[in-house]
């Protein structure tokens, strides 16, 4: 029998922002919203957005060829490509059709994979089909190639401003420099409508802004308590916690939520310890159950406060790129990667395990983690991924910043062009 190939993982990320941005403080005074509702309250500083030069097959386009070049991949050497988005161009067509442009000169037709879709989720439905691949009878010793991108955009009111745009794609193979864990993946799957998009005439969602984040946050709680039995069973562990993970990164509707959601993991540990176990000044939570508390305030504030040194050293790097460009939908959660990658120091990164948590509404829900090299000397693949990513920062400083009056009237032009494309097409 063969062997499973070792350390099977992300070898190459490219990511590919709009060039354009709105300021949050700008739309709040807009919006004629209180100061600081956009900043402070949802932890958001900029938005992009995308005007009719762009789309999603030109996203998901820009990133699959700028990765090939930055790395030097030849289009014969991927065997699979899955794109996980929930932006409709077309009902029928998928974008990884309009990807193989990419590879028509060189003949390579042999691809596995077509989209993906729910929410949130696609991008991390199609991670897991790539490393499915790597690691089934079918791999025959190519690349998988993983694209995650959308287009997120509200009209005006509440939800505008978790609006954003961009794409990343994950270059999926053998002796990886971030290689997933095996055997501790887990997935929490239902039937709700707290996001969706039932008119095929409009490309705003349909949102119960309450219930979604209560979706999210039960969907976390079982993730990781699932997350943990099996870390237990696989690395025999006589209790699974925060401590086993370096890092935590999220799916960001908002970066406000990030910080929650970091907290709810404490608690979570708190309600899995034992009395001995559980750190001073929370006695009063002793029997506490986590089904009561998603919007109980005097839990989310203690747990905020008793988390924040976990906050500071495992998450809050990664929300960077969140803060600059808004909600990306599936590619939120590996913009965070990235977000973490460049902003921390790579002798520090080597070794780490980086624990990651999927969300998309519906509801599907996934936590995973990934074990990064030790080996971070120059030349290294973690030294060529990391230093890769240098153009990243530079690509978000040479932005241009456009009024909210210009935004509001481009958001308008783009809703009257896809309703009048809609219509003519049937």
């Amino acid at each position: 029998m063969t062997p499973w190939p070792k350390d099977v993982g992300i070898i190459a990320i490219e990511a590919v922002y709009p060039s354009q941005y709105v300021d949050q403080t700008e739309l709040e005074k807009f919006d004629g919203v209180s100061a600081g509702k956009y900043t402070v309250g949802l932890g958001q500083s900029k938005m992009a957005f995308c005007t009719d030069r762009e789309d999603i097959n030109s996203l998901c386009l820009t990133a699959v060829s700028n990765l090939l070049k930055r790395h030097n991949i030849k289009p014969t050497e991927v065997g699979h490509l899955s794109v996980g988005t929930e932006t409709v161009i077309d009902k029928s067509k998928s974008v990884k059709t309009v990807l193989m442009q990419l590879f028509e000169e060189s003949g390579n037709t042999d691809m596995e994979g077509v989209d993906l879709k729910n929410a949130c989720y696609g991008g991390t439905a199609a991670l897991f089909n790539a490393l499915n691949w790597v690691e089934s009878s079918a791999w025959d010793g190519r690349y998988a190639l993983v694209v995650t991108g959308d287009i997120a955009v509200y009209p005006k009111g509440g939800a505008r401003p978790t609006g954003g745009a961009g794409a990343v794609a994950l270059l999926v193979g053998a002796d990886a420099p971030l290689a997933f864990d095996r055997g501790v993946r887990s997935s929490h799957m239902r039937h709700t409508y707290d996001f969706y998009k039932p008119n095929p005439k409009s490309e705003y969602p349909a949102v119960d802004g309450q219930l979604s984040v209560k979706c999210y946050l039960s969907a976390l709680d079982t993730c990781y308590q699932l997350y943990c039995t099996k870390v237990e069973k696989v690395f025999q562990l006589k209790k699974a916690s925060l401590s086993f993970l370096d890092a935590v990164l999220f799916h960001s509707p908002y970066t406000k939520l990030v910080r929650k959601s970091l907290a709810r993991i404490y608690l979570n540990d708190f309600v899995r310890q034992t009395v001995e176990e559980r750190p001073a000044g929370l006695e009063k939570f002793s029997d506490i159950k986590l089904e009561e508390t998603y919007f109980d305030r005097d839990v989310e504030k203690a747990f905020l406060e008793a988390s924040s040194e976990a906050f500071k050293n495992k998450t809050e790097k990664s929300l960077w790129i969140a803060n600059q460009v808004g909600n990306m939908y599936t590619s939120s959660l590996y913009s965070g990667l990235v977000s973490y990658l460049i902003n921390r120091p790579l002798k520090e990164l080597a070794g780490q395990r980086i624990g990651l948590f999927s969300f998309g509404s519906g509801l599907a829900s996934s936590m995973f983690s990934l074990t990064v090299s030790k080996d971070c000397s120059e030349g290294s693949p973690l030294h060529k991924l990391v230093s890769t990513l240098s153009y990243v920062a530079p690509m978000l400083e040479e932005r241009t910043a456009v009024s909210p009056q210009d935004y509001s009237e481009v958001s308008s032009y783009l809703k009257m062009f896809a309703i009048k494309f809609i219509i003519s097409s049937h």
